[in-house]
């Protein structure tokens, strides 16, 4: 049996109250990784793209 169906088991033993809690929990879990890729991927491109920010030729933009 893998963690899911351990997890799914353990929820259908609880009341709908504490079910709903578990809901939000695993929101709030999901919201917190999609965040974590965004940031991870925004740091990507920053590294990507600081050899086109940062050259002689652009910097006379860095005081506009």
């Amino acid at each position: 049996m893998g963690l899911a169906e351990i997890a799914q088991d353990q929820i259908k033993a609880l009341p709908e109250g504490p079910v709903k809690e578990v809901l939000d929990f695993i929101g709030h879990i999901k919201s917190r990784n999609a965040q974590a890729q965004w940031h991870d991927l925004m740091q990507t491109q920053e590294i990507t793209l600081a050899q086109v920010w940062d050259n002689p030729d652009d910097e006379v933009w860095n005081h506009v």
